[in-house]
């Protein structure tokens, strides 16, 4: 679809040129023609590019999107407490008892607001 709609936008800027342009008493060279043409596929073609990946990159909402995260704790998990995940302050429970203020850590659940926290190594 994106080939045919590129195709179709390449004809007209042809029929423009050609016959559009003339019209009016604007009369270009046809090798300014071929340039626009080639700088406009390029372009055409970027933009699917970018287009594409963008559509195919995962979504992140929500909470969900949280658990695999890597954070740090912003104070000591007794075991309840505050860490810092994507940049973002939660309240948190460690599920591996208590975890000292700066530990990093790995999001494995969720309820409500609250996230689930385990340990992955020292600060």
């Amino acid at each position: 679809m994106a080939i045919i709609g590129t195709l179709l936008q390449e004809v007209a800027i042809v029929v423009i040129w050609l016959w559009g342009l003339p019209q009016i008493g604007v009369f270009l060279p046809v090798w300014a023609l071929i340039l626009v043409m080639i700088v406009w596929g390029i372009y055409a073609t970027v933009a699917f590019m970018v287009v594409t990946k963008a559509l195919k990159r995962k979504e992140l909402v929500g909470l969900p999107a949280m658990i695999g995260g890597e954070g740090k704790t912003v104070g000591r998990l007794s075991p309840e407490g505050l860490v810092m995940v994507e940049g973002e302050l939660w309240a948190a429970k460690s599920v591996d008892g208590n975890i000292e203020g700066g530990g990093k850590i790995l999001v494995v659940g969720q309820e409500g607001l609250k996230l689930y926290v385990r340990r992955t190594g020292h600060a």
